[in-house]
């Protein structure tokens, strides 16, 4: 039996993720695998790699065989290197920066808004809304002196229609 160390495709359509598996090679590439050895994510910026060392190398040593995609990942995490015994065995893993912790994110952003709120109201609003306010405040003044004859209309309007209702009220 040949034993193969690859890649089992998961994931939605144009999102693939990958588990490196070993399997015998005559299975189906989704099919039962015989362990699964490590996580494959391409689409995360950087790519999300992490392969059990420790097994890699024992199925490595009882020859199992990787194909072309697990050999440059085990490149890539020096598994490869260390295997051979050739030098670089730390490998050129980039592993992404580690997320702040939400309590401190939430903390920091209310200590923020309760030295925003006694230093000056408008100071959450973005650059962009501070423009369309500028300009807004611009239009008021064309747009008021347009509206009041426009009011002034209405307003004689109004009272006229008001007794014509309260009297169809009425009968």
């Amino acid at each position: 039996m040949a034993v193969k160390i690859r890649l089992k495709r998961l994931g939605a359509i144009r999102n693939a993720q990958y588990r490196v598996v070993v399997m015998d090679s005559r299975t189906k590439r989704d099919g039962r695998a015989i362990e699964e050895i490590g996580l494959y994510h391409p689409k995360e910026e950087p790519s999300l790699i992490q392969i059990d060392s420790e097994r890699a190398q024992y199925w490595l040593g009882v020859g199992a065989q990787p194909t072309e995609q697990v050999a440059a990942l085990l490149k890539i995490t020096g598994d490869w290197q260390k295997y051979k015994g050739e030098p670089g065995a730390e490998g050129t893993l980039k592993t992404a920066a580690p997320k702040p912790d939400k309590r401190a994110l939430y903390e920091a952003a209310l200590k923020a808004a309760q030295d925003g709120e006694t230093s000056a109201k408008g100071s959450a609003t973005t650059a962009k809304k501070k423009a369309e306010k500028k300009v807004d405040d611009e239009a008021p003044a064309e747009a008021a002196a347009t509206e009041a004859p426009a009011e002034a209309a209405a307003e004689s309007e109004a009272p006229a229609e008001a007794p014509a209702d309260s009297e169809t009220a009425e009968a």
